[in-house]
């Protein structure tokens, strides 16, 4: 039987760091106040007219086929998930193709949030379970910093979120001990304007942006923090918890948990309802923020560089995002 396996991960911040403190020149806020409420200390911001979505990501996928053995030519499909993309339209999967020189192979975009990932990650293992393609490229990648709202209006947002990009090889496998054991996915639509932004909708009179929608605050993040909060905690318990039954494990034989990097309360939250000790969760926002899409795989990709990831541990991965949406990973590494 086929399977599929991560063979090479790679990620990219950009250089411009953007610490608490100097976020106080825009808003009124405070180092504290942000490491309370959300555990960061500083995050990358891009360089207009060096840094773009798809550059970043083409740099992380660069890095993940290097340590894979791989040349861009040996891909066969790939799986870009973002809500930030360079266009409207077409999506920066496109761009990324295009600068890696891998025209003709096909290219999914995706947006699903901060689940985005986990749920690229799945439709790669399909694709590879079913014997159509055997080496796959899985991008998460944002540029955030350019549109949320910084100012006293929006700093509860705008402290949080920051820009990244991070990538992994997927490729096919027949050995049963080492390889992604299983992905699960979900949604809840009935939430969805408890986290989002509204603007540009296609569903508006007249041009889709207009000064009067900027006005209005429609290219804002809305965020409902409390409900995201008490919706993430029970989900990503539940998602982790769905995954182990269905592989007959248990919460201790985690040897690493990655979670999406939305909050450190939220992370340490569950890390207690699982009781796994610190070590075994993987926690970057301090230095990164919450990169969406590319929280995961940055933080997947320091770990393994760090020693954390060794051939035979349990990974979790596991995400919850606007939508809503939730979802889980688990992989015998």
């Amino acid at each position: 039987m086929t399977y599929s396996k991560i063979t090479g991960l790679g990620f990219y911040v950009p250089e411009n760091v953007v610490t608490n403190q100097d976020l106080t020149q825009f808003m009124d806020t405070s180092d504290e106040w942000i490491r309370e409420r959300t555990g960061i200390r500083e995050r990358r911001y891009f360089t207009y007219g060096k840094d773009t979505n798809a550059g970043m990501a083409a740099a992380a996928s660069r890095m993940a086929l290097e340590r894979a053995g791989l040349q861009a030519r040996d891909v066969e499909l790939i799986v870009y998930a973002t809500i930030t993309p360079d266009y409207f339209f077409p999506g920066s999967g496109f761009l990324m193709q295009r600068e890696l020189g891998l025209e003709g192979i096909g290219v999914i975009d995706i947006r699903d949030q901060c689940s985005g990932f986990v749920y690229a990650l799945s439709i790669a293992d399909q694709f590879i379970k079913t014997g159509m393609y055997k080496t796959i490229l899985v991008v998460g990648s944002e540029i955030q910093s350019s549109w949320i709202n910084k100012s006293n209006e929006g700093r509860g947002v705008a402290v949080i979120f920051g820009d990244g990009a991070g990538a992994a090889v997927l490729q096919a496998t027949e050995d049963p001990e080492h390889r992604i054991l299983s992905t699960h996915l979900h949604a809840d639509g009935r939430y969805a304007e408890d986290l989002y932004v509204r603007d540009p909708g296609s569903s508006r009179p007249g041009r889709s942006a207009t000064k009067e929608m900027v006005d209005e605050g429609g290219f804002d993040v809305i965020m409902n923090g409390n409900a995201v909060f008490k919706h993430a905690v029970v989900r990503f318990s539940e998602v982790i918890g769905e995954a182990l039954e269905a592989n007959g494990l248990r919460p201790e034989d985690i040897a690493l948990l990655v979670p999406h990097q939305a909050n450190i309360r939220i992370s340490e939250y569950v890390r207690q309802q699982l009781n796994l000790p610190e070590d075994r969760v993987a926690n970057n926002i301090q230095k990164y923020g919450n990169t969406t899409a590319a929280s995961i795989p940055i933080a997947l990709t320091e770990a393994w560089e760090q020693g954390r990831v060794k051939p035979g541990d349990l990974v979790c991965m596991a995400a919850f995002g606007s939508g809503f949406t939730w979802a889980s990973a688990l992989i015998r590494w």
